[in-house]
């Protein structure tokens, strides 16, 4: 099982109907059938941290996280939720063994970046480094 958790905030001028849909449309990426499990909602970690929500998908394997990645209700939704973030931070955590495990995921994302290149401008405005957003030099 491979587990991503987002943390995010929105920018301060995003009205709170502009909000509800972006995590409406998350809710939708979450619930894709690569998706074992998915939560959305507030979070309630350490306030100073400046998250105030959060974004939760765990899929089965690496395969499931390509399907993922490529789904066309993901990818439909980022240009809608992206440009509405002020930061965006992630977590990973799996509970396969393998050791290459994070450098095949990062190679996914970095396949994702090439293949959408305005997906990874997009997010590379809003994260704080956690996530791969370009082919490294």
């Amino acid at each position: 099982m491979i587990v991503n958790i987002l943390r995010f905030s929105f920018k301060a001028d995003v009205p709170p109907d502009i909000q509800a849909d972006a995590l409406e449309r998350m809710r939708r990426t979450a619930s894709v059938d690569s998706v074992e499990f998915g939560v959305v909602g507030r979070d309630i970690g350490d306030p100073r941290d400046g998250f105030t929500h959060a974004y939760t998908a765990a899929v089965a394997d690496l395969a499931a996280l390509e399907r993922y990645l490529h789904d066309p209700v993901h990818l439909a939704g980022d240009p809608h939720i992206l440009p509405h973030f002020a930061r965006l931070s992630a977590v990973r955590l799996s509970d396969d063994p393998d050791p290459e495990l994070t450098a095949k995921i990062e190679e996914l994302h970095l396949r994702k970046v090439r293949t959408y290149p305005d997906w990874g401008r997009m997010l590379a405005e809003v994260v704080d480094g956690t996530i791969v957003t370009d082919h490294p030099s």
